[in-house]
């Protein structure tokens, strides 16, 4: 018992007591290729989230170690997310006023605090919330983040000042900050993308951030660019930097309750499409819970160590997979090499230009622009074409934090508008005698005296008026007068709602005023449990029966029955 519930605990840990030796040799390529490309971009998202460079490391090194024992993907990789780092700068940065030490308490606050939120979210079975963030949201959320976060790098790539603090100010800002740019800067920010581009086209599966944020920094030293202008990371040392608490203010933690909310769904939406994407691939399953719990402890983790908030990384997934990696000993790996990096390694650093990240970052935020995904919705789905450019509007006017509120709760609408108005059906009997959808004239014709009908939603307190004057509607409108309603249940009674019982007992007397008898066919067990509990419906005028046909086979007996019986 204590075995099957470490394994439920740890599937990673079990997936790597039964390695394979075959798996060793792919494993260490690849956790050595997902390092090379984990290195610059955990630097440079923590230049995103606003925190020192070397956060960004400490964010890796026991997050992915941890996953390693408590995920359930083999090919997933947890890191710093360009996504989550936007979303902690937009909470944090107002908070903090300016404080860094105050910003970087913030930032490992936040990440407790979401690590609490999916442990919760775990602990009650939540992991059907990965699909609370539909693709219309996602794609239309991580468009709008990639707007933000290149426009927020224009400044740092071009060597002017600080930009205003919002977007469109930012934009509006831009002609006149243009005069002022730094041409050393905009040198060493050419460079970084010439040699990103480089790789991409005649090297793509070789680590290009690694090597343009190596030249970039060999020629920031070896120039002296940062007697001449040109901005580095700085925050390196041989002494580990500590977060100091003794001036926390535990006060600012109210504004970040929901804010950590928003991103602990944000972030295991994203993260449940990278695992179950490369899953699929590798013919394999993710367990959703436990991905859930997986976030929750890295994350937590992460704060232990320091670090700000992750996610599942797509683009170091990407790479372990292209390299073969077989299990979750690649973590184990990548996290080995940036901890001697973190340990030995250090001095080099200092010379990263802060333009070489900014240009990383442009690079990463344009792999996340799917503008012509957004398009192809347009022809395909409406609704969710309108969606998704609300969310990538609302993101790019509002901020980050209030956009995705905004979206969630325009889809939350337009579900609650499908559940209020669902579609419905009228069915009928082919030649054949099987029950289908009347329309287009399919052939479908309906049977003489009876009104079949289809409810395509479960029914509830707040829709079971309008399906009761639906009903009565097309009754009352039906060029013959019918003399038998069969209701598909099974699409519609799904749990017992009493208003929904009472509704159809109220039905039942208005369809009887009409001559008109309601039989409900499907789940015949469940409605007759459900009406004797509530005392409705104990007399014979509802009739309750197993499916389609056998109501209509009642209804032809019942009707022969009473031509007998006419003298």
């Amino acid at each position: 018992m204590q075995w099957k519930s470490l394994q439920a605990l740890t599937p990673g840990l079990t997936h790597l007591l039964g390695y394979q030796r075959s798996w060793l040799k792919p494993d260490i390529r690849a956790g050595l290729s997902v390092a090379a490309v984990a290195l610059p971009v955990a630097i440079a998202y923590a230049e995103l989230a606003g925190v020192s460079p070397v956060v960004g490391l400490y964010s890796c090194i026991l997050p992915m170690v941890a996953y390693a024992f408590f995920g359930s993907s083999r090919q997933l990789i947890v890191g710093p997310d360009a996504a989550t780092c936007a979303v902690i700068a937009a909470v944090v940065t107002p908070l903090a006023a300016g404080n860094m030490e105050r910003h970087w308490q913030l930032t490992i606050m936040m990440t407790a605090m979401m690590g609490a939120w999916c442990l919760l979210a775990s602990r009650f079975k939540l992991g059907a919330l990965a699909d609370l963030l539909s693709r219309p949201i996602l794609s239309g959320l991580l468009n709008g983040v990639a707007i933000t976060i290149m426009v927020d790098q224009i400044g740092k790539v071009l060597g002017f000042g600080v930009p205003p603090a919002q977007l469109i100010e930012r934009i509006y800002a831009l002609p006149g900050n243009l005069m002022h740019s730094d041409w050393l800067t905009m040198a060493v920010s050419l460079l970084t993308l010439v040699t990103l581009l480089g790789f991409k086209k005649w090297r793509p599966n070789w680590p290009a951030p690694l090597f343009a944020i190596v030249l970039a920094a060999f020629a920031t030293w070896i120039g002296g660019l940062q007697q001449h202008g040109v901005v580095t990371v700085g925050g390196f040392s041989d002494v580990l930097p500590i977060v100091q608490w003794p001036d926390f203010q535990p006060g600012l933690l109210r504004d970040m309750v929901i804010p950590a909310l928003n991103l602990a769904v944000v972030s295991f939406v994203s993260m449940m499409l990278t695992a179950r994407s490369f899953a699929a691939k590798n013919g394999y399953e993710v367990n959703a819970d436990a991905e859930f719990r997986a976030l929750g402890l890295v994350n937590i983790v992460s704060a232990l160590s320091q670090g700000f908030a992750i996610s599942g990384a797509d683009s170091r997934t990407a790479v372990n997979d292209a390299n073969g990696g077989k299990s979750q000993l690649v973590s184990i790996i990548a996290a080995g090499v940036i901890a001697f990096v973190l340990l030995f390694l250090m001095a080099p650093l200092q010379f990263i230009p802060v333009a070489g990240l900014g240009v990383v970052l442009m690079y990463a935020a344009w792999s996340l622009l799917d503008f012509r995904g957004i398009w192809i919705m347009r022809r395909r789905n409406a609704q969710a074409f309108r969606l998704a450019m609300f969310t990538f509007m609302c993101v790019l006017l509002v901020g980050v934090i209030s956009g995705i509120g905004l979206a969630v709760l325009l889809g939350l609408m337009q579900f609650l508008r499908t559940v209020f108005r669902p579609t419905e059906q009228l069915l009928g009997v082919n030649d054949e005698g099987m029950i289908h959808s009347m329309g287009n004239n399919n052939g479908v014709k309906a049977v003489p005296g009876v009104m079949m009908y289809r409810f395509n939603s479960p029914l509830t307190y707040f829709n079971v008026a309008y399906f009761k004057r639906r009903i009565l509607n097309l009754v009352d409108s039906t060029p013959f007068q019918p003399r038998w309603v069969v209701v598909d249940a099974v699409a519609s009674f799904t749990h017992a709602d009493i208003s929904v019982l009472a509704a159809i007992d109220e039905l039942k007397r208005d369809l009887l005023q009409r001559n008109v008898k309601l039989v409900l066919a499907g789940r015949r067990t469940e409605l007759t449990r459900w009406f004797r509990i509530n005392r409705l419906g104990r007399d014979r005028e509802l009739i309750l029966v197993p499916d389609l046909y056998l109501a209509l086979k009642l209804i032809q007996s019942k009707e022969q029955a009473e031509t007998a019986a006419v003298p």
